[in-house]
This record gives structure tokens, C-alpha cells and sequence, in this order.
């Protein structure tokens, strides 16, 4: 039976990166849509491969590049009629430029997403905390996009070694309580230094952590991205109605 055409645009996720956090992004992204029926959501494509290199460890020099994964990911998905994209995984973000040039949708990027919900949820924030893997924040994936709106505050070395790579590496592999006592701990100390704000600049870190957890405004930076999507999306669809109309 061939199935009715839908005009809505079709949202292709990146995902695999890691898996629980990439089924997270799609219940936050369904979550978002502002529909009364099933009709009204968006379609979408998720492409969750676990197989895509390490992140981290391909920009220390001492993995795989996961590029080339990447990009055929993207052919899959441009292949499946998608019209825009989206990456649930911050450090994925620094292969953002050479992603763009390898396709020709457009793709939301999370740095943007977060500064939304930062501008909403926080407008009177200056100092950001930065919670995310050590090459997230060493390489100043926020700052770079965002540039100087707001000082950004990054964990120490100790902080990284002792809570945050071991929190992630928890969750990875399935065990949510040690890696959320471990994001508690990183919290607090983040919060000693006298933020405004707190981005969860690792889709691993919403899975353990709500705002309830966090004793300033925390972005959640998964749903950030998906309520940015869902924006983008119905920018897109709102175009192409007033574009068919003409």
C-alpha cells in the first residue's frame, strides 16, 4: 500500500554516538513538536551507528578518523529524502565545517541550540559552565561558535580525571548510577566556581542529570538540539508552504 505524501520535512539524525544518548535526542525531539495528533509529527530518519571511530580519542591522535563514517552516514541519510540534519553529540561538532561541506543540508548545530536556550532560560547569565568531554572543552567547541557573549568556565584537569571521563565512560557502558554520582560530584565543583549557568555539553550527561540536580540553570544540550530542530523544521515546512502557494 503506498503510503499518503507527507509535506513535512524529514529530520535525519547522526546518531550512534552513543546510542542511549542518540534514543534520548528522539524522545526530546518528539517531545518538542508542538503536535495534537501523530499526523503532526515530523518524519525522522535515525541513523544510530555505533560503529563511528571514538571522538576523543581520533583528536588526541591515537584513534581513527571518523570522518569518512560519518560522511557516509550522511549519504544514507540525504538518501532517505531527509532535509535537514542533526547530531546528537557535542565533541562530534568538531568535524561540524568539513560535515557541512560533505552534504547539501543543512545541519543544526548544538552550540547554537544551547546559546537559544541560554538567551531564554538565562538572559541575566555572564559566567557558562562548560560540562563536557576534555576535547569538548579544550578545543572550546561553545566558544568557537559562540565567541565571547558569555565567559565560559571549563572543569580542571583533576575534575576531568577524576568525575567527568570516568562518568562518561560509566554511562557508555550502561552503568547510570556510578555515572550519575560521578556528574553530581563534577556539578558541585562547576557550581563552586560561581557560575550563572551549567551546559551539559555531553548527551551522555542529560541521562543522570535533570535540572533538579543542577543548583543554577542547566541546558540540557539534547533537548536544546531537538527544540532547535523542530524550529528549523517548521521554518522549513512554513517556506515551503508559502513558496507553493505563490
Amino acid at each position: 500500500m503506498r503510503l499518503p505524501s507527507n509535506p513535512l520535512p524529514r529530520i535525519g539524525i547522526l546518531g550512534g554516538m552513543g546510542p542511549m544518548a542518540s534514543a534520548d535526542f528522539v524522545v526530546k525531539l518528539v517531545q518538542a513538536t508542538p503536535a495534537k495528533s501523530d499526523q503532526e509529527h515530523f518524519t525522522t530518519t535515525l541513523d544510530s551507528t555505533p560503529q563511528i571511530p571514538d571522538r576523543p580519542s581520533a583528536i588526541e591522535g591515537h584513534g581513527a578518523d571518523p570522518l569518512p563514517a560519518m560522511l557516509d552516514v550522511l549519504k544514507h541519510l540525504e538518501a532517505a529524502g531527509c532535509s535537514l540534519l542533526a547530531m546528537p553529540c557535542n565533541t562530534a561538532h568538531y568535524w561540524y565545517q568539513q560535515l557541512s561541506a560533505g552534504t547539501r543540508l543543512p545541519i543544526v548545530h548544538i552550540a547554537d541550540a544551547a546559546a537559544a536556550w541560554l538567551r531564554e532560560a538565562a538572559p541575566c547569565a555572564k559566567r557558562v559552565g562548560i560540562l563536557g568531554t576534555a576535547v569538548t572543552c579544550r578545543l572550546g567547541i561553545y566558544s568557537a561558535r559562540l565567541g565571547n557573549e558569555w565567559e565560559w568556565v571549563y572543569p580542571g584537569d583533576e575534575e576531568f580525571a577524576r568525575f567527568i571521563t570516568p562518568a562518561i565512560v560509566a554511562i557508555k557502558s550502561g552503568d547510570l548510577v556510578t555515572g550519575r554520582a560521578l556528574f553530581l560530584e563534577a556539578v558541585n565543583r562547576m557550581a563552586e566556581k560561581g557560575v550563572d549557568a551549567i551546559v551539559l555539553a555531553c548527551t551522555e550527561i542529560p541521562l543522570v542529570l535533570k535540572q533538579a540536580d543542577v543548583p543554577v540553570p542547566a541546558v540540557d544540550s539534547t533537548e536544546a538540539l531537538a527544540r532547535q530542530t523542530v524550529a528549523v523544521a517548521q521554518a522549513m515546512y512554513k517556506n515551503q508552504q508559502a513558496a507553493s502557494s505563490i
